[in-house]
């Protein structure tokens, strides 16, 4: 009986499908919040007479970012409350999107304290942390406060709370994606390219798609046995 209750409650496809959306959509907005421009660098101690130039691009729109999986946090509880009453059982959803909020709020605060604190040409202020721009720290840092944080772990939560070995298996991989450097180089694309953004958001978008068919098509033999 539990595991009839707990396989009724399960409807990870549908944040899967928000997600890998919102993924999608992002390659549109950051192609259209691309820009490049060149700055005087601050000096170096070691050879302060030396003008030199940095280029900075900015590319993506974190209030897109921090709306759009608010937004798909707040359908998904709408979708597990509205299913749970129709089918007379329960619904887990809660710490899913409490956490989801949470660290979507966290993420956006650490990106908005980021760009207010950076300085071209100088270490990353990170929350106090000085560090390397170049340096693997900042590089894993940078990826973990992205979509690893803010929608891998989530689907942590959601995988504990619905006991399911499969979601949990996929939200570790999803992880991994994050946390792999897919870069613009894998597509031919240079840094200063206006798709350079194109094959990260390609991959995890169509990641979260095959996911979302593959649980919905392991959701309907439980449908059809419950009709």
């Amino acid at each position: 009986m539990t595991r009839r209750v707990r396989a009724t409650q399960r409807g990870s496809w549908l944040p899967l499908l928000l997600l890998g959306v919102l993924t999608l959509g992002g390659i549109l907005v950051s192609r259209l919040t691309f820009s490049v421009r060149t700055v005087t660098c601050p000096p170096i101690h070691s050879s302060s007479d030396t003008i030199a130039s940095c280029v900075i691009t900015k590319q993506g729109s974190p209030l897109y970012w921090t709306l759009g999986l608010l937004l798909a946090y707040a359908a998904t509880a709408f979708f597990y409350i509205r299913s749970s009453r129709n089918r007379g059982v329960g619904t887990p959803v809660r710490p899913y999107v409490l956490a989801g909020i949470v660290l979507v709020a966290l993420a956006a605060a650490t990106e908005f304290w980021t760009l207010r604190h950076l300085t071209p040409g100088l270490p990353v202020d990170f929350w106090g942390l000085h560090l390397d721009p170049g340096s693997g720290a900042a590089t894993f840092l940078g990826r973990f406060t992205g979509a690893a944080a803010s929608v891998g772990l989530p689907l942590l939560v959601l995988a504990w709370v619905e006991r399911s070995r499969a979601l949990l298996l996929f939200a570790l991989a999803y992880l991994a994606l994050q946390l792999v450097p897919v870069t613009a180089s894998w597509a031919g694309l240079g840094p200063l390219s206006p798709w350079s953004a194109l094959p990260r958001l390609l991959v995890s978008g169509v990641f979260l798609l095959l996911g979302a068919l593959g649980f919905a098509l392991a959701q309907l033999p439980r449908r059809r046995g419950e009709s």
